[in-house]
């Protein structure tokens, strides 16, 4: 083999090792963006799945309040596939989060089936009815930490504006009249403030009455009731009672009430009289006919 040969064949050898190289690379960074968008596809699956199971039991429970001859049949079992296949698979999530969603699932069922057994058996559905609903706050108020947040605890997730959570619902079709005698929405907006989110603006504690019949007193402790105060203990009720007593003894005593004023009356006041008397003689005698006359004759309409 001559030189040239040599060459010719170690630079085809070495092309050929780097288009390999690359075709590895290239295979692995595809790997890599399809096992990527199927672990998103997941993790929306796992959304899209828990959405339409609480729909459902939003729908199931409304329809067994309107119709009072409902069976048991109304009530289908929670299945949820797409939350088995995340905890099967090696996905990198966020595990607290997908634990929280598998045990409200549990809930769930366990309310459908305490209500499978109050419709089969013709028993009184109503505490049944309000945990089916109490769960189904919760399942939703998990779903919007779930979408909204990723998973994290709700104290971790930082300030929230409640109208997002509203906006939220009315995205996916959670209407505030789903279940008769509550604004579902206030409900999980309450529901979410209780698990620890900090929601703002922050409810009212005072009606516009109470809070302008309020009165101002710097003796009040800020962190009492309604800002009350502070109780007095026996030994200050005491040293007060002392203080008081020695200033009434003094003379110096404070009733809260103010002295009696005595008004003089000079000479000077006492001559009004006869000014008034004075004022009177200004007056003209035509003026004095024109008082006297009982008639209406001359006088301007009023």
């Amino acid at each position: 083999m001559s030189e040239a040969q040599f060459y010719t064949f170690f630079t085809g050898g070495l092309c050929l090792l780097i288009a390999a190289a690359l075709l590895i690379a290239w295979q692995l960074w595809r790997f890599r963006d399809e096992e990527r968008d199927g672990a998103i596809s997941a993790l929306d699956g796992v959304s899209h799945e828990m959405r339409i199971n609480l729909q459902r039991m939003v729908n199931e429970v409304a329809q067994i309040v309107d119709t009072q001859e409902a069976g048991p049949d109304v009530l289908l079992p929670v299945q949820h596939p797409q939350l088995d296949g995340v905890n099967a698979s090696l996905i990198k999530t966020n595990r607290n989060a997908i634990a929280v969603i598998g045990a409200t699932y549990q809930e769930l069922e366990a309310r459908k089936m305490a209500l499978r057994a109050a419709l089969a058996q013709k028993r009184d559905l109503g505490a049944t009815l309000d945990d089916a609903m109490d769960a189904t706050i919760n399942g939703i108020a998990t779903l919007y930490m779930w979408e909204e947040h990723a998973g994290v605890r709700p104290s971790e997730a930082g300030t929230v504006r409640s109208w997002h959570v509203r906006d939220w619902m009315k995205k996916h079709g959670f209407a505030a009249s789903s279940f008769p005698g509550m604004h579902l929405r206030d409900e999980v907006v309450e529901r979410l403030r209780q698990y620890g989110l900090h929601l703002t603006p922050r409810p009212l504690t005072h009606t516009a009455h109470e809070y302008y019949s309020m009165r101002y007193d710097r003796k009040a402790d800020p962190r009492a009731p309604f800002w009350k105060r502070k109780p007095k203990t026996e030994e200050v009720m005491a040293i007060e009672t002392a203080d008081e007593a020695a200033d009434f003894a003094n003379g110096s005593y404070d009733d809260g009430f103010e002295d009696d004023v005595v008004y003089t009356s000079d000479t000077e006041d006492m001559n009004v009289p006869d000014e008034l008397d004075a004022m009177d003689g200004d007056t003209t005698a035509d003026e004095d006919d024109y008082s006297d006359d009982e008639t209406d004759t001359g006088r301007l309409p009023n």
